[in-house]
């Protein structure tokens, strides 16, 4: 599994070269899709190609490729199309080439992912914006109204304040607690990589927890009223939100929508009306049964190709296909892709390392030669 489109190339004046026009600097391809995923997913297709190549023009097992363009925006017709096609897909796992390794000489294996649910939250006071002069200090101000929505979403902790949203949340057990603490995250490194002077996020839980094992709600965008160059002496009549979770096991996209309508209903400024439209692209939280042969032999082939065994990882990112693989094919999913981290996927000036595109490629026909090795 893969997916070829990309996330938008803005801002466009970061790039030190255009996002569409690759370039190789250091070693490494620069270019949008890169590491996400275009440059993963030529590694799969080569290394099946090489593996063919060398067993008579025919792979060692039986392979199906499905790619999709709609990846980035929440996967909304993949359900679809794989429940029209569940003859045609049977298998007995899924290979996604989408991620990456944990380090440049640290292999690893993903077994969790979170899922997504998102929606846009529209709030209106008058039915047309007016002159400041004549209404601003009589008349509510949408952008200032929803900014007072938008603030009741979080404590000043970081913890989300949306009633019920942690009611279904399965917590981390201590297991995995300590599972994660072998590849915790160096705070202050990233602080300093970032640029920022301090981390958030729900209190009670390490930095690299709240990533792989805790829910999130992102306000990913809030606009309203004049926003061109110069002035424009309006009392906005409308503004708007858009919100994302990153959902963990229990929850549900449907579920946390509903929440966040409710909450918004509650918290709804004097004077303004607001609706709740959820968004199309959703997930659910997956993950891996780590007794899948295809796991297994994922983590023989990586123990070999980099000397060392795989650490255990999960993301906080979203796969939305993982999910739809379970849900109506019955199948696992093995993360298996080449990206490294600080890659810049979805920022400008991504980059995929051309050592990594090799190593991967070897990575991926080892695979395939280990599991018809296995097979027969």
């Amino acid at each position: 599994y893969g997916h070829y489109d990309v996330q938008p190339e803005e801002p466009v004046e970061l790039w030190v070269t255009p996002a569409f026009e690759p370039a190789i600097r250091d070693g490494k391809l620069y270019a949008r899709g890169s590491a996400d995923m275009k440059g993963n997913l030529l590694t799969a297709i080569q290394g099946v190609e090489a593996i063919a190549e060398d067993n008579g023009r025919v792979p060692p097992i039986n392979v199906k490729f499905i790619f999709e363009g709609e990846e980035e925006i929440g996967s909304p017709n993949l359900r679809q199309v794989v429940r029209d096609n569940r003859v045609r897909l049977a298998a007995d796992a899924v290979i996604s080439a989408d991620g990456g390794q944990f380090g440049f000489d640290t292999p690893s294996l993903t077994v969790a992912l979170k899922g997504l649910g998102g929606c846009q939250v529209n709030l209106r006071t008058a039915n047309t914006d007016l002159h400041s002069g004549m209404f601003g200090a009589k008349v509510p101000n949408a952008v200032q109204s929803m900014v007072q929505l938008a603030a009741t979403f979080h404590d000043e902790d970081g913890r989300i304040a949306v009633d019920g949203f942690y009611e279904q949340v399965l917590d981390l057990t201590d297991e995995e607690r300590a599972e994660i603490a072998l590849v915790a995250e160096d705070d202050e490194a990233l602080k300093s990589s970032l640029g920022i002077k301090s981390l958030w996020g729900e209190p009670g839980w390490t930095s690299r927890e709240r990533e792989w094992g805790r829910p999130t709600l992102d306000l990913n965008g809030i606009w309203g009223g004049f926003q061109e160059d110069g002035i424009k002496t309006v009392t906005p009549s409308e503004a708007h939100l858009k919100i994302t979770c990153r959902l963990v096991p229990n929850q549900t996209p449907e579920g946390v929508v509903e929440l966040i309508r409710a909450h918004v209903e509650r918290n709804r400024p004097p004077g303004s009306t607001v609706e709740v439209v959820r968004l199309t692209g959703s997930a659910t939280p997956f993950s891996i049964d780590r007794s899948n042969p295809v796991h297994k032999a994922a983590e023989t082939v990586l123990t070999e190709l980099f000397g060392k065994p795989p650490v255990i990882t999960r993301s906080g990112g979203t796969i939305p296909a993982t999910g739809i693989f379970q849900d109506e094919l019955s199948i696992d999913t093995v993360n298996y892709a080449w990206a490294m981290p600080g890659s810049g996927a979805h920022a400008p000036n991504e980059w995929y390392r051309i050592e990594d595109y090799y190593r991967g490629r070897i990575g991926y026909a080892a695979l395939l030669a280990y599991l018809g090795t296995a097979q027969s």
